[in-house]
């Protein structure tokens, strides 16, 4: 007798994945025994109502894969038709991945960029005063380097210009922070009825998907909605990962993970590698937050206009992917996001996680879309 395992394997990329070289970061495995059997065929019909395997990524790069090994060799499972797992949402999704969202206020964004010219502006400020010695030994002109008392201390000219540009940013970030506050409360007030969606036919990855959608109560602030289908990888369990690992939870943490910060909600909403910068100031009598955090390996369809009393065809992203995996390591999410424009306020979002099925066609997706974690540039 011979064992068979259900091997899984995750390299996820942390928060800002364009700033770390994937293949310097380990890769977490586990496995999972099936049982031992006689021989290959055996093997193979016990796996007939398993889930099938997949591979999104490669060796070099981010990796979620799921594969089975009988005696140390691979072993491919034969899939005949498409399959549905029923395992039930990990808590990540019911948290943050489900009911109403905002979309935070562009200039989050945009005072960020704002602050790297700024820094940028600071260290080219801070070398033209170290070469001015030698510009001045030179008989160059220069100009700044006059002094201006403050208090006590004297600082060149240029600080009257570059300080203010420094700080101007970070003020005007806090006050946005207060600004997205309010913007919560207003809303917790309102009340918003949620939509009811209805699929009409079966979910599977590589077909379209149909459903119905229902307002009980109609807006009049409202202009517009639109259907998105999307899918990506959800990062994987903190403490399995460290666990899968071999790594302890109070000591350093492996390469693109972060020591362990206090939670804002609750232990296991999220991998720990954002560290608060993921989405703007939240409130905290909400659990998950108010804000969608965007999936770092995602993909999302186009934009279908709903009208009332018609159903909504979304196509499934192509090249195709795995159907919804709920596990410790692999989570291949799938929802369906209502985007709601209205004359003020920003546009509002609705999330309705999917329970998609498996395809029968080959998954080969090794570019990964990748993106930035923060909420600030999701759905914008």
């Amino acid at each position: 007798m011979k064992p068979l395992y259900e091997q899984h394997r995750v390299r996820y990329p942390p928060f800002e994945a364009s700033r770390w070289e994937a293949r310097a970061l380990p890769i977490a495995t586990r496995r999972y025994a099936l049982g031992d059997y006689a021989n290959v065929d055996d093997a193979k019909k016990a796996l007939e109502d398993h889930e099938p395997e997949f591979r999104i990524g490669n060796e070099e790069q981010w990796l979620m894969e799921r594969t089975f090994i009988f005696d140390g060799e691979e072993l491919n499972k034969d899939i005949t038709e498409p399959s549905l797992e029923d395992k039930p949402y990990v808590r990540l999704i019911e948290r943050q991945r489900r009911g109403w969202y905002l979309i935070p206020n562009p200039i989050h964004n945009i005072l960020r960029s704002f602050i790297n010219g700024v820094v940028i502006v600071l260290l080219v400020c801070l070398f033209y005063l170290f070469i001015s010695p030698i510009l001045l030994l030179f008989n160059l002109p220069v100009y700044g380097l006059e002094t201006v008392r403050w208090g006590l201390l004297d600082y060149p000219a240029l600080a009257i210009f570059v300080v203010p540009l420094l700080f101007a940013p970070l003020f005007m970030r806090a006050a946005a922070n207060l600004v997205e506050l309010r913007r919560q409360k207003q809303f917790l007030k309102e009340n918003t009825f949620s939509p009811t969606v209805e699929f009409t036919n079966p979910s599977v990855a590589d077909e379209p998907l149909e459903l119905m959608v229902s307002f009980p109560q109609w807006d009049d602030s409202w202009n517009h909605v639109d259907a998105i289908l999307r899918v990506g990888v959800l990062p994987p369990s903190r403490e399995v990962l460290l666990e899968t690992l071999d790594r302890e939870p109070n000591r350093q943490p492996p390469p693109g993970l972060s020591t362990e910060l206090p939670h804002h909600w609750e232990v296991g909403l999220d991998d720990g590698t954002a560290g608060g910068e993921d989405a703007p100031m939240e409130l905290k009598e909400v659990r998950g937050g108010l804000y969608l955090r965007p999936m770092r390996i995602m993909v999302q369809g186009e934009p279908q206009r709903w009208n009332d009393g018609q159903s909504v065809r979304l196509q499934p992203p192509e090249p195709v992917w795995p159907g919804s995996v709920n596990t410790d390591l692999l989570r291949i999410h799938w929802e369906c996001i209502l985007r709601i424009d209205r004359k003020r306020g920003g546009a509002l979002l609705w999330v309705q996680p999917l329970k998609v099925a498996h395809s029968k066609q080959e998954v080969a997706l090794t570019n990964l879309p990748l993106h930035d974690g923060r909420s600030e540039l999701d759905m914008t």
